[in-house]
């Protein structure tokens, strides 16, 4: 098991319980400095606040200093996934259908890496895009890097959700 799905495994249940839900767990910033990064969402979708960072950077770091999963000192970082947020999870596909996203595979698809359409969905393990008027189907398990773009349709939905909320 790597690193990062150690240290999901071992959190996890604790953001649950706390009412969150962990998006990503990535390690950065070389070899001076290492940074542990947690990105977390509130399960009601309400908007994260500065108080519910704290709130888990506090818990979690108890739970990193006795599971001690990362040898040496490193920096951790608690964030939400903000508005034009990264797509990781195969139900964030179908939870942003309809808004703008930029893939980029592992390997080429139809002799491309890199995409910019509307999403539209899942459909067996494949992310439905639509670029140009044409759709296209991209293999879940060859997306490197997805992430929403910061449109007027997703801004007017976010703030929407913040009021209904």
């Amino acid at each position: 098991m790597d690193k990062t799905a150690e240290i999901a495994r071992l959190i996890e249940p604790t953001l649950s319980a706390m009412g969150y839900e962990l998006v990503r767990v990535q390690f950065g910033g070389g070899h001076h400095r290492p940074t542990l990064q947690i990105m977390a969402e509130r399960t009601d979708r309400q908007a994260m606040a500065v108080e519910d960072c704290a709130e888990i950077s506090r818990s979690l770091s108890a739970i990193l200093d006795v599971e001690d999963p990362v040898p040496g000192s490193y920096l951790l970082e608690v964030s939400s996934p903000g508005i034009d947020r990264p797509l990781i999870r195969p139900g964030d596909y179908e939870r942003f259908a309809g808004f703008e996203a930029r893939l980029e595979t592992r390997e080429p698809v139809e002799g491309r890496r890199r995409f910019r359409g509307r999403l539209l969905g899942l459909e067996g393990d494949c992310v439905r895009l639509e670029e140009q008027g044409a759709e296209l189907r991209l293999p879940l398990d060859r997306i490197d890097k997805a992430k929403l773009l910061l449109t007027e349709a997703l801004i007017a939905a976010a703030a929407g959700d913040a009021k209904r909320n």
